[in-house]
């Protein structure tokens, strides 16, 4: 019993040095690997924010993101961004509710079955952060909206060994300009959204 508490010990010790020793991610733009990667939908969320009533903010998500984003960092503004977001992946914390987003008052999942992102100006703004002006569809309406984005990180995952690379995103858009208009003006117009992406590099 003695010798296999110790092997186990030994073992433990031992993988827990392999995942200590792995290279840490980088903070660095420039040090970034340039070429094409793919969304990572289990490491990528979407949130947003909306205003209840002006009683309080509520917050809601979506999820299974899927698209690609070509990078250099020799050239960011070159840089190109297309995401898709399924919108019946729409969540809050009441079933409720999350029915009746994807219903034709709010959403309508049904006719209009995904939201869009579309990049068409990538502007540095700073070592580590740009406006990402794109063209966003969502329920069947095609606007522009810009986006503040933040490099977070890059590096080798660990465990899936495929070099990763991180963005914090934020903007603001106005449900009503995309058709969306249900309960104006008691449920807020502006819908905040907050971005966490993870892009996987594919070449």
């Amino acid at each position: 019993m003695k010798s296999l508490l110790v092997s186990g010990l030994a073992l433990t010790l031992a993988l827990g040095g392999t995942a200590l020793a792995q290279t840490p991610a980088t903070h660095e733009p420039a040090s970034v690997q340039a070429g094409t990667y793919a969304v990572d939908p289990g490491h990528t969320q979407v949130g947003w924010r909306v205003s209840h009533m002006g009683f309080s903010n509520y917050n809601g998500g979506f999820s299974d993101v899927s698209g690609n984003l070509v990078l250099d960092p020799k050239n960011p503004a070159a840089a190109k961004l297309s995401v898709k977001i399924p919108v019946a992946s729409v969540t809050t914390t009441s079933a409720k509710l999350t029915g009746e987003l994807k219903g034709d008052q709010w959403l309508d999942s049904g006719k209009f079955p995904d939201m869009t992102f579309v990049s068409t100006k990538v502007a540095p703004a700073g070592k580590d952060k740009a406006k990402v002006t794109g063209d966003l569809t969502l329920h069947g309406v095609t606007k522009p909206v810009t986006l503040d984005v933040t490099f977070v990180g890059a590096g080798t995952n660990p465990l899936n060994k495929k070099y990763t690379v991180g963005f914090t995103a934020t903007g603001t858009l106005k449900r009503s300009d995309f058709g969306v208009k249900t309960y104006l003006p008691l449920i807020g117009d502006d819908l905040h959204l907050a971005i966490e992406g993870a892009f996987e590099r594919q070449d």
